[in-house]
């Protein structure tokens, strides 16, 4: 994913909430893993009913929702919704060169759109403008610390007891997934699906590989924090836990 966007959360603390509507289930499954990535609570619809009765009970601080649904379709769910009183931004997926399908999604209220085929990084840069053009978030700082390592997302430096530590782009990207989810233990699908953006062709091997290059950078000579879980993935945690 795009590191160049610090992320973002509720002004509360408690996670933004994001409904993903679609009929492609494999489309809706990656949206799901690339948005959870970010820290977001995110829920999923298949159709337009279902999407309705959610957004009732999630109560979605966005909404993703492809303009061709098989039953309802887009455009009514929306009105549908905006009828319940909400006012919450939404995403619109419309199909390549459909010029009329995004204005009829802009002039029904919604607030933006991209058009299949699409990046996971798009839609993840355009619910982040989204997002932060409503009263209800507030930027985080671009900084995770894990005990004595941080990392900056902004300007892509990482120290580790206030040594500079150099790392490669795939380096950079795969000690910020561990960081962001600290304790927890990742699978090394979880992480060829996260750090080689999900199309990766490659073996576990890679993943192997490229912790070990990570642990030569961020544990030589310190207390380890990179831990390997037999059978199970990987783990960043400090001594203490």
């Amino acid at each position: 994913m795009s590191t160049d966007i610090r992320t973002i959360a509720k002004a509360d603390g408690t996670a933004v909430r994001v409904l993903v509507v679609d009929d492609e289930a494999s489309l809706t499954d990656l949206l799901k893993m690339a948005l959870r990535y970010e820290g977001w609570e995110v829920r999923t619809a298949d159709d337009g009913q279902s999407a309705i009765r959610i957004a009732r009970e999630f109560r979605p601080d966005a909404i993703v929702l492809d303009i061709m649904l098989p039953d309802l379709g887009g455009l009514e769910v929306l009105q549908r919704v905006r009828a319940d009183g909400a006012e919450t931004p939404v995403l619109f997926l419309t199909a390549k060169d459909s010029l009329d399908d995004r204005i009829a999604g802009l002039t029904a209220g919604g607030d933006d759109y991209v058009t299949k085929p699409f990046s996971l990084e798009e839609v993840v840069a355009r619910l982040r403008g989204l997002i932060r053009r409503s009263t209800l978030t507030a930027a985080r700082e671009p900084v995770i610390a894990v005990g004595d390592l941080t990392l900056n997302e902004d300007s892509h430096e990482v120290h580790r007891d206030g040594e500079l530590i150099p790392l490669t782009a795939t380096e950079f990207e795969l000690l910020r997934y561990l960081m962001r989810n600290p304790r927890r233990v990742l699978s090394k699908a979880q992480i060829l699906d996260r750090v080689w953006s999900y199309d990766f062709g490659g073996r576990d091997s890679v993943v192997e590989l490229y912790i070990s290059y990570l642990r030569k950078k961020v544990d030589a000579g310190r207390e380890p924090m990179i831990h390997t879980v037999r059978g199970a993935g990987y783990l960043l945690k400090t001594a203490e836990g």
